[in-house]
């Protein structure tokens, strides 16, 4: 995809956003008026022209999405580095079936570019673990992704 604007997400990018994953996110500081960039891993992508995820509803990315919807997700994946910008919505203040305090925010996705430098390639897909309980952190987990796959507008 290297030099190519895309209007949707690929075939080959949307099943790297059917799961948890690292992606960061940026949006407009709605003080300072500059970047903000935070590591995210709650994101799922439903259809080829939205992106979900979620995040603690105190969060400051909730403040600069509601000034300015603008936003990028970089993912890593096949190789490669995309930027994926689009407008962001609050569709949910709190996810009632969770249970922690997060907002369910959508985004239409407007451009995807392959952003990778020329001549390279990712040999090795980030990786993390979680610093908390795992049985805890895998139920936290399932429970987020399917809130994200099942949200329906209502």
């Amino acid at each position: 995809m290297a030099n190519q604007v895309e209007h949707e997400l690929t075939n080959e990018l949307l099943p790297h956003l059917q799961k948890e994953r690292y992606v960061t996110l940026a949006t407009v500081d709605f003080e300072k008026k500059s970047p903000n960039v935070n590591a995210i891993s709650w994101v799922y992508a439903p259809t080829n022209k939205k992106l979900r995820f979620a995040i603690d509803n105190r969060s400051r990315i909730i403040t600069n999405i509601k000034d300015e919807p603008g936003v990028v997700l970089t993912i890593i994946a096949n190789g490669s580095t995309y930027s994926v910008s689009g407008k962001a919505m609050i569709k949910s203040e709190k996810m009632d079936s969770v249970p922690l305090k997060l907002s369910l925010i959508e985004v239409d996705v407007e451009e995807v570019r392959d952003v990778m430098f020329y001549g390279a390639k990712i040999v090795q897909n980030p990786e993390y673990d979680k610093t908390y309980d795992a049985e805890a952190a895998a139920k936290l987990d399932r429970q987020v992704m399917e809130a994200l796959k099942t949200y329906n507008n209502e």
